[in-house]
């Protein structure tokens, strides 16, 4: 997969000088490859090998004649991209198939057994019940001699929403709405979502049993955590209804989540509703839970890339998180420790960041944590020279918009102000991605096929 910014050209050309313009030149080019080390089907390209006798996933080996069936169900942003390139390496061992994608997606996959449904994402909707039904369906099919291969990525929790009875999916939407405005990281949101669920926290596990499970996981979480990257649906739970009760008095939103779910979180705590499944059931003994790609590996691929441009480079971390705007103004902290000091390292200096932010929402604009990121940098940044800051979503769609991220420099503001464009009342708003629509500098990708959270590339020249 070959990954371009479309508006590359325009983001160049608004460039005051030579040199901002060679910066932001080269931090488009590390986002650019990136994303391209995290492709989909590269990836179990690398990882998965298949010959007659076995299939071997990360160094570990299966005996392909054991199994009497394989299937390959699924669903996330990548899963589309993943089954794809499984159908190839199995050739013509899929017995059947089925992965959940986002809507507008299904087209681009060439897949002949594996049937792909598309549904709602980043809030559910009736599509997306229809799919985790149909993945649990497929799921009970299989048998203790079959196979069941599971492709699951980032985007799956919204993707594959199936409640419990007690409540609607409207209920669930609407805790979903909530959840994504409060500030909540995505670990808290996931110990909800998982105690809503007939499908996540491990239930999909409960369905595929007696089959052995083989679970491809691409994580969208810092650190990797099993049980969180689409809510983990393969995986034991470890959390518990009295957390999904505890992030939502956190975050104050308790008496704001419909009755119906309030009462069954507490009758969960009360054991009158049975928990989500924990390492000690049964099922877990024939699953296989393997990462085959991440955060670290896109940053470390703009690490290279920096370092081919001629920069002094610097992988700072792939576990950031935190408010957005808090992020942006340490990303400035840092090109401005750079151009004085010559610390963390000497210009030509490039830095990575990964990881994935949250913004809580107070304000009535549009834009995405990426997008904030860089406005809240730009304020830090303006006046200085040689300086970019690029922040970008590696599935391409940061927050509710269309672009992946967007770029600045030290004469971002200047520019702007010129426009008659107040900056701090934007940040105020929350509506990052009208002002960097108005200065043409939105990152556009498109949707990736991809995503493993975020990336934040700082080049100091």
């Amino acid at each position: 997969m070959i990954i371009r910014v479309k508006n590359r050209e325009e983001i160049l050309a608004n460039a005051e000088s030579p040199l901002d313009q060679r910066a932001r030149e080269i931090a488009l080019d590390a986002i650019e490859r990136a994303i391209e080390s995290v492709d989909p089907k590269n990836l179990i390209y690398l990882k998965v090998k298949v010959n007659d006798e076995k299939i071997m996933i990360n160094g570990r080996a299966f005996d392909l004649r054991s199994f009497r069936r394989i299937f390959v169900i699924g669903g996330g942003k990548a899963s589309g991209y993943m089954a794809e390139a499984m159908e190839t390496i199995l050739e013509d061992k899929v017995e059947d198939g089925i992965v959940v994608v986002p809507k507008g997606t299904s087209e681009k996959f060439k897949t002949k057994v594996i049937k792909v449904h598309e549904a709602s994402h980043p809030i559910p909707d009736e599509s997306s019940v229809e799919g985790a039904k149909k993945v649990i369906e497929m799921a009970e099919k299989a048998r203790e001699d079959d196979l069941i291969i599971c492709l699951i990525s980032g985007g799956g929790s919204s993707l594959m929403a199936y409640p419990r009875d007690e409540i609607s999916l409207e209920d669930k939407r609407k805790v979903t709405e909530i959840l994504l405005k409060c500030g909540a990281t995505i670990r808290e949101i996931n110990a909800v979502r998982k105690h809503l669920s007939k499908f996540k926290g491990g239930h999909l596990a409960k369905s595929a049993y007696p089959a052995t499970l083989i679970s491809l996981l691409l994580s969208d979480v810092i650190g990797d955590p099993l049980d969180v990257i689409a809510s983990g649906p393969t995986v034991p739970d470890t959390t518990t209804f009295t957390d999904a009760i505890n992030v939502l008095k956190k975050y104050n939103v308790w008496d704001a989540v419909p009755y119906t779910v309030r009462e069954l979180l507490l009758n969960g705590e009360k054991g009158l509703i049975k928990e989500t499944p924990k390492s000690d059931d049964p099922c877990f003994k024939k699953v296989h839970n393997f990462v085959i790609g991440n955060n670290r590996d896109a940053c470390i691929s703009a690490i290279n890339e920096l370092k081919k441009a001629g920069l002094n480079t610097l992988f700072l971390t792939s576990y950031a998180e935190g408010e957005a705007r808090d992020l942006g103004l340490l990303a400035g902290a840092i090109a401005k420790e750079i151009l004085y000091s010559g610390n963390p390292v000497r210009r030509p200096a490039g830095i990575v960041i990964g990881g994935e932010s949250t913004v809580t929402v107070t304000g009535k604009g549009i834009g995405g944590r990426n997008q904030e990121i860089s406005l809240s940098s730009a304020l830090s940044i303006s006046g200085l020279r040689g300086i970019v800051i690029a922040s970008a979503s590696t599935d391409g769609i940061d927050g509710p918009t269309d672009a992946a991220g967007a770029i600045v420099d030290g004469l971002t503001i200047p520019r702007s102000r010129r426009l008659g464009l107040n900056a701090e009342e934007y940040l105020r708003n929350n509506d990052s991605y009208s002002f960097f629509k108005i200065l043409g500098d939105l990152i556009y990708t498109g949707p990736t096929g991809t995503n493993v959270n975020d990336l934040t590339i700082l080049v100091a020249l």
